[in-house]
């Protein structure tokens, strides 16, 4: 006897004891409640432990830079700041997000003084270091300083951003979107133009809170 079978003998022994064999709609189980993590149910995590382990994840190195916006303002004193300049900031977290169209994207910390200007502008160029660079990225990696300060650049072809001399490549970016992630903004640019002037050049490396070279 086939399952039909069977189903169909098992009808009609249930209608022969007098049982119902219509069976009525259910209700469907609630849906389950969607919710944000709470601050107590979060794993216990040291941030010394966080940073020491990634940090053995090794990065390239970029300096991300945007022209001068009108917007800047005078400096605290009421006189002439380097905030009227344009602005740049050191960062490791440069990726390629697309093909197609054409994205990178970089994350800033919340509290950094250096994104809301770039913000303004709009645009930014990332320009790739090279091995030998590691003193132009300490100097863009303080805070409250002029960073261009007898660096040498000229202006990038569509954003007008600084594109720093020596730098083996660069992005000339238009900002596309940003997200929050945590204490930082994951910041999406659409690609404008780009270059590389030394295809055969070593990248600077950072791993574990010290700049390193690719050898070969």
């Amino acid at each position: 006897m086939g399952h039909a079978g069977m189903a169909a003998t098992a009808v009609r022994y249930l209608r022969s004891v007098g049982a119902r064999t219509t069976t009525a709609p259910v209700e469907p189980l609630p849906r389950p409640q969607l919710r944000a993590v709470g601050d107590d149910e979060r794993a216990p995590l040291d941030r010394n432990e966080f940073r020491r382990v990634l940090g053995n994840f090794a990065t390239g190195v970029t300096v991300i830079t945007a022209p001068p916006h009108e917007d800047c303002g005078p400096g605290e004193d009421g006189g002439p700041d380097e905030r009227g300049g344009p602005a740049g900031f050191a960062c490791q977290s440069f990726a390629s997000l697309s093909l197609d169209p054409p994205l990178v994207s970089f994350m800033v910390a919340r509290t950094s003084t250096t994104w809301p200007r770039i913000a303004r502008a709009g645009v930014f160029c990332v320009n790739i270091l090279g091995a030998d660079q590691g003193d132009l990225c300490r100097g863009f990696a303080v805070s409250g300083a002029d960073k261009f300060a007898g660096v040498v650049y000229d202006a990038a072809p569509v954003s007008g951003s600084p594109r720093l001399a020596g730098a083996p490549a660069w992005v000339d970016c238009t900002i596309q979107a940003v997200h929050p992630g945590g204490d930082h903004l994951i910041v999406v640019g659409r690609v404008d133009a780009l270059g590389a002037t030394q295809d055969d050049a070593d990248p600077l490396l950072f791993h574990r809170g010290t700049f390193g070279r690719f050898t070969r």
